[in-house]
């Protein structure tokens, strides 16, 4: 049953990030990325790691994309022209078939002559713990930083982008 549910995640994962790299439509690739990150979180879940799985849905499911949208919409003034994209072609295929082939070396790489330290996992209260504790400077200050530029782009948009000064 587990690999019957990781080959329709992988399917999906894989579907949406081609759909990502293939559409035209910007909105299509932002609602094709929803869905690749879905089946990532679909991964983490079926790992057993609902934290992230959890996060990978609200963090990057949820709030990344929206913000794609809305910054697609905020910003589209009209039509873009379409640049002429079949001339670095021969570019893209070398740096595709060079990753493709780090990664297969990767992964014929023998896993057993690496000696991995085995970690525990972690609780969400010890993580809760730390993260209000110990890091509650910083989360603080990221959320301010988040809130200014939130308010900056709030402006900027209701501006229309035009100089005030």
């Amino acid at each position: 049953m587990a690999l019957a549910v990781f080959y329709v995640l992988a399917l999906v994962t894989l579907g949406g990030a081609i759909g990502v790299v293939t559409t035209r439509n910007i909105v299509h690739a932002a609602l094709f990325l929803l869905a690749a990150l879905g089946g990532v979180a679909g991964f983490f879940a079926l790992l057993y790691a609902e934290f992230l799985a959890l996060a990978q849905v609200l963090i990057y499911g949820g709030a990344v994309v929206i913000v794609i949208l809305f910054a697609l919409m905020l910003t589209r003034r009209g039509e873009l022209e379409l640049m002429d994209e079949h001339k670095r072609w021969p570019l893209a295929a070398a740096v595709s078939f060079g990753l493709f082939a780090v990664m297969a070396a990767a992964f014929t790489i023998d896993a057993a002559s690496y000696n991995a330290e085995v970690r525990t996992s972690v609780s969400l209260d010890a993580l809760g713990a730390v993260l209000f504790e110990r890091w509650a400077a910083p989360f603080e200050i990221a959320s301010l930083v988040l809130l200014v530029a939130l308010i900056g782009a709030i402006v900027i948009a209701r501006s229309g982008g035009r100089d005030e000064g």
